[in-house]
């Protein structure tokens, strides 16, 4: 009895604090006869053997597969494409399907959002994005559960809660609600807290860094004070912006990245050009905010302000695109139409070309996030955050619009998410209960 209770024992202790990081060592795949996409050049780059171990690509050949090491795995992609984990620099996770109407997104329960939460960060991943930037409403908590495997999800950098003035874009109380009801420090489920003077703004700054936020999101006035704050703290704030005058404002006062942009106009962009102002455009939202089955989000205000800034949007990429300013993927979707994710790709694709647009979703977004070389590129020492297509994405972007299609195999952290292919098995972080083969 007593060998059986100290075994137990040691079993129990092995990883007791946190046992679902637990994950085991990272598989060493090498896959041979494949396209490499090279989205910083916007080229393809073929017959390439590339091995991936230790969640890093290890290195890449071309031509003869005869010298792979014997301990890696072959995995013959018969010419298919290798391409970056793809990046979506403007999401709300925790926005969840559930409720009927955008004013109640947040009347569910904490508990509930989170399970709910889960299922948004999973399916997000299978649709191709292993990294994406939450710009409201994601906590700490949530990053660090997908970073340990706890819940399947994409990679996290979050705002935490952006900040708002009263009666601002993220000031959600009804209008008899007096300041009482003022969001209690940011501690309630929302996509943003209010607050209102420099006082005010420093405090919520570094109350949102010190819950581990990763950037700040304003939609307020007292930008200075915002910006100098981040700045102490070695990261850069971004702001919701549509108007010209709104821009120029955030980005006289020190703003590092516009989300939005709509009614830019030429002179802004090449003022913006000229000071490295990122801007992640989200076109996806609008055109899922026509549908009918989504049509009862908005009010009639809503809808109309919605039409205007959908109108403006393909034209603002084009300023964007001939300023040469940087632009981001964005998507913006909320609750149900999650799903429409992958719907920019077709969106941009009217204005830009392939390159461009796989650019703004791997290499421009992980420079923005700060993972340059580490993200979004498949090179030797970065991270094995990888698309296996049928098909190249620099001959038709849409592709990436068909991603159940188009994808038959994923990889993140050089794991297996989902796979269609012979000779690869999903990582058991993924598929814990061996459901998939």
């Amino acid at each position: 009895m007593r060998a059986t209770y100290k075994s137990t024992v040691l079993i129990i202790t092995s990883n007791s604090t946190k046992p679902w990081t637990s994950q085991g060592p990272h598989p060493d795949i090498t896959f041979i006869n494949a396209n490499v996409v090279d989205a910083e050049a916007s080229k393809v780059i073929p017959h390439c053997n590339v091995r991936v171990k230790d969640g890093l690509i290890g290195n890449i050949t071309t031509g003869d597969s005869s010298t792979i090491n014997p301990e890696s795995k072959v995995v013959d992609l018969q010419n298919k494409y290798i391409c970056p984990g793809i990046i979506d620099c403007h999401v709300h996770l925790t926005v969840t399907p559930g409720n009927a109407a955008l004013k109640d997104l947040y009347a569910a329960s904490p508990n509930a959002i989170a399970y709910r939460t889960a299922h948004v960060a999973r399916e997000m991943l299978l649709r191709g994005f292993t990294t994406a930037r939450d710009t409201g409403g994601a906590d700490a908590a949530l990053r660090e559960a997908i970073a340990e495997g706890l819940i399947p999800g994409p990679r996290l950098f979050i705002a935490g809660k952006a900040l708002s003035q009263t009666g601002g874009h993220g000031d959600f109380r009804a209008s008899y609600q007096d300041s009482e009801h003022k969001c209690c420090g940011g501690h309630s489920p929302s996509l943003a807290r209010v607050c209102d003077g420099v006082p005010e703004c420093l405090n919520a700054v570094r109350d949102e860094l010190r819950q581990g936020a990763d950037f700040i999101k304003i939609m307020s006035e007292e930008i200075r004070a915002i910006t100098t704050t981040a700045a102490y703290s070695k990261t850069y704030v971004m702001a919701h912006a549509y108007t010209v005058e709104s821009i120029r404002h955030a980005v006289d006062n020190g703003v590092r990245g516009i989300e939005h942009g709509n009614l830019i106009d030429c002179e802004t962009a090449e003022y913006c050009k000229e000071r490295g102002v990122t801007f992640t455009p989200t076109l996806v939202t609008y055109n899922a905010m026509t549908q009918p089955a989504f049509s009862h989000f908005l009010d009639e205000f809503s809808q109309k302000k919605n039409q205007v800034v959908l109108k403006g949007g393909l034209g603002a990429l084009e300023i964007l695109r001939d300023a040469g300013v940087t632009m981001c993927y964005g998507s913006d979707l909320l609750a149900g139409l999650h799903v429409m994710q992958n719907g920019e790709f077709s969106i941009r694709a009217q204005v830009l070309s392939a390159g461009e647009v796989l650019k703004s979703a791997t290499v421009n977004a992980a420079k923005y996030i700060g993972m340059e070389g580490k993200l979004g590129s498949v090179k030797t020492g970065s991270i094995a955050d990888l698309l296996v297509l049928d098909a190249n994405p620099l001959e038709d972007i849409v592709i990436l619009d068909r991603i159940h299609d188009s994808m038959v195999g994923l990889l993140k952290d050089g794991r297996v998410v989902t796979y269609k292919l012979d000779g690869l098995s999903v990582d058991r972080i993924y598929d814990p209960c061996g459901v998939q083969a």
